[in-house]
């Protein structure tokens, strides 16, 4: 599933992981150029300000 960052870039879910040191929840999503990142769930799916208006860190793609 395709995600789009609210500052604008494209990335690709690749999968939830689990952290080892705690057991929390981790995306883990691969960018446009092929890197490879990691973001607690959480913070994956929260929402941000811009322009004084809440939106997600990262919408789904249709």
């Amino acid at each position: 599933m395709q995600f789009r960052h609210y500052k604008g870039g494209l990335y690709e879910l690749v999968c939830i992981a689990t952290l080892e040191s705690d057991l929390s929840e981790m995306i883990v999503y691969r960018a446009a150029n092929g890197t490879i990142w990691t973001r607690p769930k959480d913070v994956f799916f929260q929402q941000v300000e811009v322009d004084g208006k809440l939106v997600p860190r990262f919408a789904p793609v249709e």
